[in-house]
Parts: structure tokens; C-alpha cells; sequence
């Protein structure tokens, strides 16, 4: 049953187009209480009433007025309340601060081609990466979250490969940590002032995906082995990857990559709320 005192977690939220040419929002809550999921529709009319930061991920809220299915897991909200603002990320110290370990592991590239290649790209976008959420929910979705989770991979690998029991090319390594999701760049959005995210029009229709971003720019630039990890990172095709680690015979480094990825991801399952802990 509802009840007006039930606090939700945002989850995500998008707006699109009704077939009779009017905005319609689509808003997925969590129960703070027993983590149930809740599928909302808002109207266009709601929608105009409402401040666009009160959808931001991680915000918790409180329904004060909807219409419920029999099941209780599906709403038309009318009145929504915040209750508590999520933070929306990284402030701008700590977004210099990882953008600096970023940089220290650009410059332990020993070759120069490589090294040059990686930190043109860096320079050329460090605006748009800075900010550049890793996913829209899936894990680091916040301001700053692809900073972080890039360098969380690279020191995953630094950590590991002393450990890996097949000789493994760093500059390899460490290039395809820093460039597997720099496409990501332009595949998202974020609205600094709201937190909003969203996908970048006609992107996929252009490049499928930020890994054949990553994997075409690099093969373009004769890094076919950094390529390679890029296009395998994710694991399986039906997960995004272009390379199915399935597959037999493949370099033991596809793997590796993978696996810091993953775990990387898992542990970046994690909100905006769950942040200001850390402050």
C-alpha cells in the first residue's frame, strides 16, 4: 500500500514524447525501506510544476499526491516534495585532484608516440572529461564520475599486474585504462546545475557505442593492441563488447583489462547521496 511518509530514492529519470506531441517524464523510484521499485509517469502539466533538480539521482523524496496501479509498483504522480538534495559529484578540488593522478599515469607511458597520442586527446578534452559522468545509472553517474572511474582502472591495474602471471606491455595497459570509455565523452550529457543525464542525440546512430569510438580512434593511430583491449572491455557482446571474451585463443590482456573495468564498475555502484559521507 502507499503511504505519504515513504521516503524514495531517484534512480533515473528521462523525459520524452508523447504520441500526441506533448513532454511525458519517466521517473523510476526506490523505497529507502525495503529497496522495491517504483515506475512513474509525469504529465507534461506536472512537469512544468516542478524545479528540474528535484529528479536528479540520488535525491530522496517523498510522493505526496499520485494515482497507483493495483500492484503498487506503478504511479502517475501529480506532487512531489524533496526531501533531501543528493550531491551532484565531484567539487572542483577533487575534480583537480584525480585529474592529476590521471595525468601521472599519462606520463608513465614510456613510449612516445603513445604517450604524446594519449595526452593530446586528454588536453584536447579535459573540459568535457572533468565532468563526464562513466554511465547515466549503471555505476559512477555523478559529475566527475568518468574521471573516477578512470583512475580508479588505472590504479586497479597498476595494483595487478605485478600479480598477472603473463608478461603484459604497461604502456598497453595502462593507454587502454585511460581511452576504454573517453568516447563517453560524447555519448553523454550532464546538466551541471541539475545533475540531469542524458544521451547525446544521434550518437549511437553514429558510432554504435563509446568502445568503437575508442577502438576506431586508436587502430587509426596504429595502437591496434590498446584497440583490441577497448573492443573486448566489456566482456560479452551482448554487454557492448565487440570482441567476445567467449572466443578462443584471445591475448591474455583482454582479459585483464575486463576484469578492472568490472570491478571498478562494481564498486562504482554507488549514488551521489551516498558521497556526501565522504565529505
Amino acid at each position: 500500500m502507499f503511504n505519504t511518509e515513504d521516503i524514495y530514492e531517484v534512480v533515473v529519470f528521462s523525459i520524452g514524447d508523447t504520441k500526441a506531441g506533448t513532454k511525458m517524464g519517466k521517473l523510476q523510484l526506490k523505497n529507502t525501506v525495503d529497496d522495491t521499485t517504483l515506475n512513474c509517469i509525469l504529465w507534461e502539466e506536472a512537469l512544468n510544476r516542478f524545479d528540474p533538480k528535484i529528479f536528479r539521482s540520488g535525491n530522496l523524496v517523498r510522493i505526496v499526491s499520485a494515482s497507483f496501479n493495483e500492484k503498487f509498483n506503478n504511479c502517475l504522480i501529480s506532487a512531489l516534495e524533496l526531501v533531501k538534495e543528493a550531491k551532484l559529484g565531484l567539487d572542483p578540488a577533487e575534480i583537480e585532484q584525480y585529474y592529476s593522478k590521471l595525468q601521472s599515469f599519462i606520463n608513465l607511458l614510456k613510449d612516445e608516440k603513445l604517450r604524446n597520442f594519449v595526452a593530446d586527446l586528454f588536453e584536447k578534452h579535459q573540459d568535457k572529461f572533468k565532468i563526464m559522468p562513466a554511465a547515466k545509472l549503471m555505476h559512477h553517474n555523478y559529475i566527475g564520475g568518468l574521471l573516477v572511474h578512470t583512475v580508479e582502472c588505472l590504479e586497479f591495474a597498476q595494483l595487478n599486474m605485478p600479480h598477472f602471471n603473463v608478461k603484459v606491455n604497461e604502456d598497453d595497459i595502462y593507454a587502454a585504462c585511460l581511452l576504454h570509455d573517453f568516447g563517453k565523452i560524447f555519448e553523454y550529457t550532464i546538466n551541471a546545475e541539475t545533475g540531469l543525464i542524458d544521451y547525446v542525440a544521434g550518437f549511437r546512430e553514429e558510432w554504435i557505442s563509446h568502445s568503437q569510438y575508442g577502438f576506431c580512434i586508436c587502430m587509426n593511430a596504429g595502437f591496434k593492441k590498446v584497440a583490441k583491449m577497448i573492443a573486448a572491455h566489456h566482456g560479452r557482446t551482448d554487454w557492448g563488447a565487440i570482441i567476445d571474451l567467449d572466443q578462443k585463443d584471445l591475448e591474455d590482456e583482454l582479459y585483464l583489462i575486463h576484469f578492472i573495468d568490472n570491478l571498478s564498475a562494481k564498486f562504482g555502484k554507488i549514488n551521489t547521496r551516498l558521497l556526501e559521507k565522504n565529505q
